[in-house]
């Protein structure tokens, strides 16, 4: 066998070597390539390596200035007119939207504002287990100081209330009235 060795060799002198399989000839025979040129082994899959990373790298990079580009904003529409009869009907086309349908303050547009809606569920449990009706009155009219609203982001439903009954306090009281009997509904047991 010796013999039919050196002669495939090119008559150098052979020596049993182990049998190698297909996948390990082709990387010896790479590096002995890369070797002859006087790369190192492994060089083209490092740069395969880090032109994969490159791109990855870019493609997070773009989408996190896409999300950072669309922030939330307040659109403001036009009031629309409700009952003055139903608390449940204001609450949910007037306060539903920063507040949620359930009071927690989950709103579809809360996350849009700098302070984040108040637990409106909360306000008999924060108050000592009494709920805060003329708070709650003066807050829905404007008329007190609420410092959780910052730069008046929650409108001031008293006088857009005024504007709606064309002036009848009465009706703008029925109003703030059925409003926060509708809030206190919601509070936790």
């Amino acid at each position: 066998m010796e013999a039919s060795d050196a002669l495939a060799d090119g008559g150098r002198k052979a020596t049993t070597q182990p049998s190698f399989g297909y996948w390990e000839r082709l990387e010896l025979s790479e590096e002995r390539l890369s070797l002859e040129k006087g790369e190192p082994a492994m060089s083209i899959r490092k740069v395969i390596l880090v032109f994969t990373a490159l791109i990855v790298c870019c493609g997070a990079a773009a989408a996190q200035e896409q999300t950072q580009g669309t922030q939330k904003v307040i659109k403001h529409v036009p009031v629309r007119s409700t009952s003055p009869v139903s608390g449940k009907e204001m609450y949910t086309a007037y306060c539903a939207v920063c507040h949620g349908t359930d009071g927690k303050g989950g709103g579809p547009a809360a996350s849009a504002l700098k302070v984040p809606p108040s637990d409106l569920t909360l306000l008999s449990k924060n108050n000592g287990g009494k709920y805060p009706a003329l708070k709650v009155s003066a807050t829905i009219r404007g008329e007190s100081a609420n410092p959780a609203h910052g730069s008046k982001e929650m409108p001031v439903w008293g006088s857009l209330f005024w504007s709606m009954s064309s002036g009848h306090e009465s009706e703008v009281q029925q109003r703030v009235t059925n409003l926060s009997r509708y809030i206190e509904s919601l509070q936790a047991k």
